[in-house]
């Protein structure tokens, strides 16, 4: 299997290209079915976190005020994560962060990214919801911390990744679950994910 370096940031706010900044990152390192490492950060964003952004995720003013600039931290995460695949739940929240930050961190990018909230829509269609935390509760992973702060969010994701490789494995007799696959299973429909698990199988 594929090692993976599995992602959370908190933020100031919902998109980049309004100005908003990462408040923390972290990466938890996925090798087979187990966390191997981790990296956790909070950053000084250069501008101020909203009220109501410091309510869901406890993070203030004051708590980034020493923290190292976002540049610094980012240039160490890029580190961190090397050429691995990166996973995120949805994806496309912290893939914007991300490949913004590198670019301004002139630190290497180009990691292709998996979203663990696309796979479980695809795999497990009868979830309420697709939000990390419904997911922990139905799949009855692992959960330690406080969601909605970057740590305890990307333990949670990694073990739900796990879970997925694993409900692959078992459903389908894949032998290996590799980025490849879960990328092609991430763009296809539900209704056609046994004839995308198949088809991948069959070129490889």
């Amino acid at each position: 299997m594929t090692t993976y370096a599995v992602i959370d940031f908190e933020t100031t706010g919902l998109s980049p290209a309004h100005g908003a900044r990462p408040t923390e990152i972290a990466i938890v390192i996925v090798r087979k079915d187990k966390i191997v490492d981790r990296y956790q950060s909070l950053m000084n964003p250069g501008v101020p976190i909203p009220y109501e952004i410091q309510t869901i995720t406890g993070i203030t003013n004051e708590m980034v005020r020493t923290a190292p600039a976002v540049k610094q931290v980012m240039a160490k995460a890029a580190q961190f994560v090397g050429r691995h695949p990166i996973v995120a739940h949805n994806a496309a929240f912290d893939r914007k962060f991300w490949e913004r930050e590198i670019r301004l961190s002139m630190s290497a990018g180009g990691n292709p990214f998996v979203c663990s909230l696309l796979l479980a829509r695809r795999l497990f269609p009868q979830a309420s919801n697709h939000k990390l935390q419904t997911l922990v509760n139905l799949l009855s992973l692992p959960t330690q911390g406080t969601y909605h702060r970057a740590l305890a969010d990307a333990e949670c994701t990694a073990y739900l990744l796990i879970r997925l490789q694993q409900e692959l494995i078992d459903r389908y007799k894949v032998r290996a679950v590799d980025c490849g696959l879960l990328l092609a299973i991430q763009a296809a429909s539900r209704y056609q994910l046994a004839q995308c698990v198949q088809r991948y199988q069959g070129v490889r």
